[in-house]
């Protein structure tokens, strides 16, 4: 099976385990539609963003591997409450497992 490229930041690597993918969220919204600015608490959590690496599957009982739904360079929709929120070299990005996500922009 080829090997799933790291997500690779200024200076760290990050492999995602299993079935887990690291995603960058899209910035949230600085105004409203009619065009207000919004403060930086007054702002929606985004729940979008782009999948930067996507680990190489989770296992089934027997011990093979199950391919991942999702893909580097995907636009996924996730829930509000969804993944771990980390920061690696002055990034915001969020891990979480496959199964967080909702949907697949086509």
């Amino acid at each position: 099976m080829a090997k799933k490229a790291p997500t690779k930041t200024k200076s760290t690597t990050l492999n995602p385990l299993d079935d887990r993918v690291i995603v960058q969220p899209q910035e949230a919204e600085e105004r409203t539609a009619s065009g207000i600015y919004l403060p930086e608490g007054a702002k929606e959590k985004p729940q979008t963003g782009t999948i930067l690496s996507a680990g190489p599957g989770k296992r089934d009982d027997d011990g093979k591997r199950i391919a991942m739904n999702v893909k580097k360079g995907d636009t996924v929709l996730y829930g509000k409450y969804s993944g771990t929120e980390i920061e690696i070299d002055g990034d915001k990005l969020m891990i979480m497992r496959e199964s967080e996500l909702l949907g697949v922009y086509e």
